[in-house]
């Protein structure tokens, strides 16, 4: 029987990356509400916003509205995205004590999602790791594309664990590996992982992926049998990614969180008003909750849980 850790670490994203893809703009109080809403449910990360441009990214343009409105809860870090030098000033002019860096694995990716190689793309960042150091900053890194790009196809693996070392070398005290486009399999993430984790530990390595192919949740159960600790979710079910046509969004965190429970490990998360924060999302955005656990839960308080199947 597999070994599961006895505690997860759930990154929320739904802020940052489950807003950053509506079209529709969300107005900064609703934003400041969500967050807010999530500290409420025992996360101890909640991505807040990022610090891109507005012209690469409207919906966030708001960033530091919405950082300076949250109410930041004692033990919940609040991390933000940040580009480049500019996006971490903005960052740091309104009290930021955490960020957020990102590459992907894919060349190909890399050239299309922020016009640059992914060697040029850590060089441009590496400023930012630096005066964050100076600052007591703390730096996490993502790398996207770990298990495919919708423009090369395939990822070697030795490219996903070179740029995920670089991340780590350069001062990032976590990594988040990223399935962008969610066409990973179990086998293949855990092989993905294993390889990460020869050369950069295990205790700083995090999952994110996304449920085009329903594929999430069994790929977080098979990297966490390899002994990660730390996994990304979006509230509701948001997200997904405006370079990939047909990719949904990421794992759901009520689903996650249910999943977990389950298994017996600790999350500190209250599922009922996590649930409760997505449909009340969904609501705002207005479609059905992508969290079948949302879902689920709505159903059984409506009374209509008990039809025969």
């Amino acid at each position: 029987m597999s070994q599961y850790p006895a505690d997860v670490r759930i990154v929320e994203v739904g802020p940052r990356d489950g807003l950053q893809n509506e079209k529709a703009l969300v107005a900064t109080a609703d934003k400041i509400a969500l967050v807010d809403r999530l500290s409420d449910t025992g996360l101890r990360t909640v991505e807040a916003t990022s610090f891109v441009s507005p012209k690469w990214v409207p919906q966030l343009a708001d960033a530091a509205e919405v950082y300076s409105g949250i109410a930041r809860r004692p033990g919940v870090a609040y991390p933000v995205l940040v580009p480049n030098e500019q996006g971490y000033a903005r960052a740091r002019a309104v009290g930021v004590e955490e960020i957020a860096v990102f590459t992907a694995a894919s060349e190909a990716f890399n050239r299309r999602n922020v016009n640059a190689s992914i060697d040029e793309s850590l060089q441009r960042f590496a400023p930012v790791l630096e005066r964050a150091a100076g600052d007591g900053v703390r730096v996490r890194g993502y790398v996207s594309t770990v298990l495919g790009c919708p423009y090369q196809g395939e990822v070697a693996v030795a490219d996903v664990v070179r740029v995920a070392r670089r991340l780590h070398a350069m001062g990032c005290y976590e990594v988040s590996l990223g399935d962008t486009i969610g066409v990973g399999t179990p086998a293949r993430a855990r092989t993905m992982l294993r390889a990460v984790a020869g050369e950069v530990p295990m205790s700083a390595l995090a999952v994110h992926f996304h449920d085009t192919y329903g594929q999430a949740l069994a790929n977080v159960l098979a990297c966490l049998e390899e002994g990660v600790a730390v996994v990304d979710a979006a509230v509701a079910g948001t997200g997904g990614c405006p370079y990939a046509r047909g990719a949904s969004g990421n794992v759901a965190t009520e689903d996650l969180v249910y999943m977990l429970h389950g298994m017996g490990v600790g999350t500190g998360v209250d599922l009922a008003a996590l649930a409760a924060a997505g449909r009340w999302l969904a609501s705002l955005l207005g479609r059905e909750t992508g969290s079948r656990v949302g879902r689920a839960t709505a159903a059984a308080a409506d009374g209509d849980g008990a039809a025969a199947g």
